[in-house]
């Protein structure tokens, strides 16, 4: 373990000119003090690796020092070519450029390790894409990427959800992050952490002004914060709900977020209250506003919304107009 860890040390500080100890230190899931221990043990090795102590001091490597990849493991080799599929990379201009490392990082890899590596990028695809997503609005994520790595703040027009026209907001951003297919500018507004979708943004301009970001945040860190404050449907609006078991699976995966689970103790393993023979199953979902419980609609007689009340007011309204709206021919 102690090998691995001064390797991932070496490398981590390869990337950076310095690297503070308590960064290390949570990346590789040490303490300080042990950072400390491994960088005394990389210069007994003849690793010419230095602290600098003070407030703006960290771990160097001397400029101009760098190691070969023949620490790598196999499942080290195989891990770095199992590739997430192209379009990330195409989005970003940069699928040439991934190509070319690919190619220099098989070369540099120890020759045992290749065959592995070779085969693993033949064989697995990772593609973040969902089934049947449909066509998405056009973004320029290059020119976004190129604008956040200037480390300037940006100045972008954003159309809202459901809204024609455009807000501009001068925001800080800590980077681009794409999830299940749909990319999303992570940046701060006036010192609070804002998600916006890269194709609802009109444009971004790079201002003169300096990026002002809030101290030791990064992005993997904003990210988890919004994508945790994003999925977290306890303050919404509690639904009691009968489903047909053979349109449970559908139900959960379209919901997705929403779907809570059983709405009584006796609950079967795949998440669903059974009452009975019927075949009919009781579950719980979540909504942020009683409006969203229309989704349910779209399951037609298979799904019996049971209450609160104000969703079935909901879907009353919603069915009413539906039915006003197509009713029937009597010619």
């Amino acid at each position: 373990m102690k090998f691995d860890r001064l390797l991932s040390t070496l490398l981590l500080l390869q990337q950076r000119d310095l690297v503070p100890a308590t960064e290390l230190a949570e990346r590789l899931e040490v303490s300080v003090r042990t950072v400390y221990r491994d960088v005394e043990a990389l210069s007994a090795a003849g690793v010419p690796v230095y602290a600098e102590r003070g407030k703006y001091g960290g771990i160097r490597l001397l400029p101009g020092f760098r190691t070969d990849m023949t620490g790598l493991t196999t499942d080290e080799a195989r891990a770095l070519f199992v590739l997430v599929g192209e379009s990330a990379h195409s989005a970003l201009g940069l699928d040439r450029a991934l190509g070319s490392a690919l190619r220099k990082m098989m070369a540099a890899l120890p020759a045992p390790h290749r065959p592995a590596a070779e085969l693993s990028s033949r064989r697995i695809l990772i593609d973040p894409d969902r089934w049947l997503a449909g066509p998405r609005g056009e973004a320029d994520v290059e020119a976004l990427h190129t604008a956040v790595l200037a480390d300037q703040r940006l100045r972008i027009g954003y159309r809202h959800s459901g809204s024609t026209t455009r807000n501009f907001y001068t925001v800080d951003p800590y980077g681009l992050v794409s999830k299940a297919g749909t990319w999303y500018l992570v940046a701060d507004h006036e010192g609070r952490p804002r998600l916006f979708r890269t194709d609802r943004i009109s444009d971004a301009t790079v201002t003169a002004e300096p990026v002002r970001r809030r101290d030791g945040m990064e992005l993997a860190r904003v990210w988890e914060e919004l994508r945790l404050e994003v999925e977290d449907r306890s303050t919404g609006m509690r639904v009691v709900v009968r489903v047909r078991r053979h349109r449970l699976d559908m139900v959960r995966r379209i919901t997705g977020a929403n779907f809570r689970g059983p709405a009584s103790a006796g609950a079967d393993p795949d998440g669903s209250a059974d009452e009975g023979a019927d075949g009919w199953l009781t579950v719980e979902l979540t909504y942020p506003v009683p409006a969203a419980v229309c989704q349910l609609l779209q399951f037609g007689t298979d799904v019996e919304v049971l209450g609160p009340p104000e969703a079935l007011r909901e879907l009353s309204r919603a069915v009413a107009g539906l039915s006003s709206l197509y009713r029937p021919c009597t010619a």
